[in-house]
Parts: C-alpha cells; structure tokens; sequence
C-alpha cells in the first residue's frame, strides 16, 4: 500500500504498527479490533486468493454479530502511525456478494487534504496478481511523472498542490485560488488508447465533481482533467469544455 506516498510491502507495514505497540496478525480471528485495507498496483487488481475481501467479510460479520472492527485505508492507516485518528469505513456488499470499503461522506468544507507527494511506482511479482503488470508499471510512473511536473508547474505560481480529505472522492490532485477548489484527475497515455484513457478520465472527474457539489453546495468547485501530453484529436478540448472541464497537459498545462 502506499504509506505517505511511499509504496510499503504488508511486512513492513505491521513492522511499523508493532513499532507503535500493536499486535499484527495476517488472518482473520476474535482478537482483530482493525483490519487496513490494502491498495496493490493502483486499485485494479487483488491477489488470487482475496484476502482482502475474505478479510472484510470477516469485520462485516463481526460487526453484524455486535463486535466492531475498524477499517481503513492507507491514508487512514498513515495517520494512525502519526498517532492521528483516522476515518473508519462503511462496509457494503456488491452485487457479486463481495464486501467493499465505502468512505464516509467528507464533513463540513473538507475537500483537501494533506500535501500531496509523488508516489515512487512499485514493481509487483506476476506470480501474485492475475494480470500482467509490466505495461501498468510503466502507465504509473509516466502517471507519477504527469504529477511532479504539475506540482512543478502549480507550486512555481505560489500554488500548494493537495490530496483528496479524509472521505473525499480520492482526486489525483487538488488546490484552490481564493474561494475556488479545482480537483483534478491525472492520466498517463503511454501504452494505452488515447481516446479510452480521456474518456476515462472525463467521467472520473466528473463523478468527483458530482458528489463533492452534493455535499458542499456552496463550493465553487472546477474539474480538471490532467493528461501527460496533449492529445492527437483536437476534438477533445471543446468536449471537455462543454462538460465543464478544464483540459490541460504537460508540460506547459494550459488554462492551469
């Protein structure tokens, strides 16, 4: 998982619990009080066996039988190690009969977080994933390069560049300008369909946009859809604009 925007293997995550006086366990059982859900390769993919999702069925049984397990995520389980509290996640089950961690709504005018840190891409053994993962490790880190360029580009104005709050959509990156909020989602194109990748991306800033407007109806709130170079088709400029998207690209982020 990513631990303050460092990729962290499990070992050393219950390392750096136990550090802090916690007991770490790899299975299931009574004695578990919080189960730290887990982000491998960007969110798409999980090990074979589900852990993660055995390993939440486990704390949604054991809430529903009146024993609470806390759950969080890697920006919860950082903050735990600062000795901060973090936000514990509702658990819904899909469709599919799996159990899913679903953030809180964020409270009050929390859309922002902390400083936003490139994260260093990670390289992953196919032997535990079902896909293979070179082409993704070389999209995350043009991704993660797409990212230093912007904090770059914002920061050289004055601009602090931020994460997603605490049960905020989790955003790629955001900042504001006196009373304006911009949350922006990045998107690498190298190795994959340009047009797949922007449609994407259009549709993910979008949703964020959505849900933060509902709960801060008074933020005045601009989606930007970041990409790594400027695209081929220049239809996809208007297009944004008339959803009411800022495009831009590196490395000269235009109406950024």
């Amino acid at each position: 998982m990513l631990v303050d925007g460092a990729w962290t293997v499990r070992s050393r995550c219950a390392e750096l619990a136990e550090d802090r006086g916690a007991d770490t366990k790899t299975d299931f059982s009574r004695k578990i009080t919080l189960v730290v859900y887990g982000d491998l390769a960007s969110k798409v993919v999980t090990d074979r066996r589900r852990e993660y999702s055995s390993k939440l069925v486990g704390a949604d049984a054991s809430r529903n039988g009146g024993r609470h397990v806390c759950v969080v995520d890697a920006d919860g389980f950082s903050k735990l190690l600062k000795r901060q509290p973090a936000p514990c996640l509702k658990l819904r089950k899909s469709g599919a009969g799996r159990v899913r961690p679903v953030a809180a709504a964020p409270t009050g005018s929390e859309i922002l977080g902390g400083p936003l840190r490139m994260r260093r891409p990670g390289r992953h053994p196919s032997v535990d994933l079902t896909l293979d993962l070179n082409r993704l490790d070389k999209a995350t880190a043009t991704h993660e390069a797409t990212v230093g360029a912007l904090l770059g580009h914002l920061s050289g104005r004055g601009v602090e560049v931020r994460t997603h709050a605490p049960g905020a959509p989790a955003f790629d990156a955001g900042w504001s300008c006196g009373t304006d909020v911009f949350i922006a989602e990045v998107k690498s194109l190298t190795g994959a369909r340009e047009d797949q990748q922007i449609r994407l991306g259009i549709g993910q800033v979008l949703d964020y946009a959505h849900q933060l407007r509902t709960t801060h109806p008074g933020c005045r709130l601009h989606p930007v859809l970041v990409l790594e170079k400027r695209p081929v088709d220049p239809r996809w400029s208007p297009l944004a604009r008339s959803a009411g998207i800022r495009l831009t690209w590196a490395p000269d982020f235009p109406d950024v």
